[in-house]
């Protein structure tokens, strides 16, 4: 199947064409072209069972397929105990949201090093992942797919290494590969198509050609700092800072790997999907 395009939430242009309700969404995206919807949870689960049902059968009915972001506080390498108790609850609760919603997947911060050794935090979070993935299963929650996140601050658990090894834990955990943070955590290392290659080879040789062929991805271009790495997430028009689309376009049609690309681009996130669908179909051509 070839790659999937879509916006995390909705852009600027929603409300600026009418738009207040959730049920309207699908119709909104398909005037873009776009095939996904990325629904956002990251302050708190607070859809209702009954309106994630709604929608998700409308959304299922106009062929868009869904993820939920998980909500941003999760921490999975705290070192204290009742965050990362609290952080298993929350990702059960957005397993459920999922469940409800029809959609198969949930993504999920790794959490902050902190005052610890990043190997420290690492094995916090694994432990914590295993215990989420137990309890997940122990549900009936089990088929939903979690999706950790490269992260975009330097001090932040999440990078390439650490995401791809918290997803070695077990085969149903799929890597959720954010390139903008990526290229912000290394002050703008994502500069040539061989820094992609690098990525894509790096998930393949550690997760397998499956998971390398169907990861989940956040993509935006990022101004970051010298010091810290992620400042605040810009728009395409942005020329300042990258990364740049089209040679991962390239690479993805030419590989032909078939990821979700959910566009996190500030205000215009459907407008520069729909752009980065194009530049995908271009290379397919």
């Amino acid at each position: 199947m070839p790659a999937l395009f879509g916006p995390a939430g909705n852009s600027e242009s929603f409300k600026a064409r009418g738009h207040k309700h959730l049920h309207e969404v699908p119709d909104y995206l398909l005037s873009f072209g776009l095939d996904c919807f990325e629904y956002q949870c990251g302050r708190g689960v607070k859809i209702s069972e009954e309106k994630a049902k709604a929608f998700g059968e409308l959304a299922k009915e106009k062929g868009i397929r869904l993820s939920i972001h998980a909500p941003y506080y999760i921490s999975l390498s705290s070192v204290e105990e009742e965050k990362r108790d609290n952080s298993i609850r929350y990702l059960v609760d957005s397993a459920k949201a999922a469940k409800a919603m029809g959609a198969t997947r949930i993504i999920a911060h790794s959490g902050s090093c902190g005052k610890i050794t990043r190997e420290h935090a690492l094995e916090l979070a694994k432990d914590t992942l295993s215990r989420a993935l137990v309890t997940l299963d122990e549900l009936g929650l089990g088929d939903i797919t979690v999706c950790p996140e490269t992260m975009g601050k330097v001090n932040q658990l999440g990078n390439l290494e650490e995401v791809l090894e918290l997803c070695s834990l077990d085969e149903r955990l799929v890597p959720c590969i954010d390139f903008g943070h990526l290229n912000a955590r290394t002050f703008g290392g994502i500069a040539t198509q061989q820094d992609y290659v690098a990525i894509l080879d790096a998930i393949q040789n550690k997760l397998g050609n499956d998971r390398a062929k169907r990861f989940h991805s956040h993509f935006s271009k990022i101004e970051y700092t010298l010091k810290g790495g992620e400042k605040a997430h810009l728009t395409f028009e942005d020329q300042t800072f990258g990364p740049e689309f089209e040679p991962l376009a390239e690479l993805i049609a030419q590989r032909d790997l078939s990821p979700t690309f959910i566009c996190e681009s500030a205000g215009t996130q459907a407008e520069d999907a729909s752009s980065m669908k194009q530049m995908y179909q271009k290379y397919l051509k």
